[in-house]
């Protein structure tokens, strides 16, 4: 996070002590915070939040699919404590040959829209840190020469998005789209793309069609995502 830039903004930094010492910044500026209302989550807060959905996280069926959506990623507190959260629990629950595969899954599961473009490439820096801390620790190789590292890029810059979500545009003043991820069936690996936009969720909850256009595309193994392979090519 940036610090506050002069003496005024100063005295408007908050900061908590998490339980384990570090220091957390919950507001950047006096201005960011009259303009957008910028105000973080302390670490012992998201924790306590996160412990009442344990179980689609961490243990229930299917706990690497449950998709999970922050409506104000800020600079991705809750994603990052939810990514570890189901890295750890991949790490207890299979065997080591199926966590590349596996944590590339829970990358695709979680979802952000950020407003403020500083935050947004945090959050998505801060996801992707996360990720390759969690196969270097394994000693499996996850640096940007390789598909593991493509692929959970290219899914952080498709799923963590900057835009409006009470409006529903990303910043370039189109319709905030997203995609879901589904497995193939009895196809270990392999994932399907299928687009959809944030206002369609909320078309279908009100009985409304989409009629909006997407891209279709091929199915994949989910480490090569990344080549975003569509039918048309």
């Amino acid at each position: 996070m940036s610090t506050p830039t002069s003496r005024e903004e100063a005295s408007w930094a908050s900061v908590a002590v998490s339980g384990d010492g570090e220091v957390e910044q919950l507001i950047k500026t006096r201005q960011r915070v009259k303009e957008h209302g910028e105000v973080f989550t302390p670490r012992h807060m998201v924790d306590r939040m996160l412990d009442l959905v344990q179980v689609d996280l961490e243990t229930g069926p299917h706990f690497v699919d449950k998709t999970f959506f922050e409506p104000s990623a800020g600079d991705g507190n809750f994603l990052i404590a939810i990514l570890r959260r189901k890295l750890r629990a991949i790490e207890r629950r299979y065997q080591p040959e199926f966590w590349p595969i596996e944590s590339l899954f829970a990358v695709a599961s979680i979802y952000g829209v950020e407003l403020l473009e500083d935050n947004l490439m945090a959050a998505r820096a801060s996801l992707l840190a996360e990720f390759v801390a969690f196969h270097e620790s394994h000693d499996v190789p996850c640096n940007p020469r390789t598909n593991l590292h493509r692929a959970a890029d290219y899914l952080l810059a498709a799923n963590i998005l900057q835009g409006n979500t009470l409006a529903g545009l990303d910043a370039s003043g189109e319709a905030i789209e997203f995609s879901w991820w589904h497995r193939v069936l009895n196809v270990p690996g392999v994932v399907q793309r299928e687009p959809f936009t944030l206002a369609s969720l909320r078309g279908a909850n009100s009985g409304t069609f989409d009629f909006a256009e997407y891209a279709v595309y091929k199915q994949c193994q989910i480490d090569h995502v990344h080549k975003g392979v569509t039918a048309d090519d």
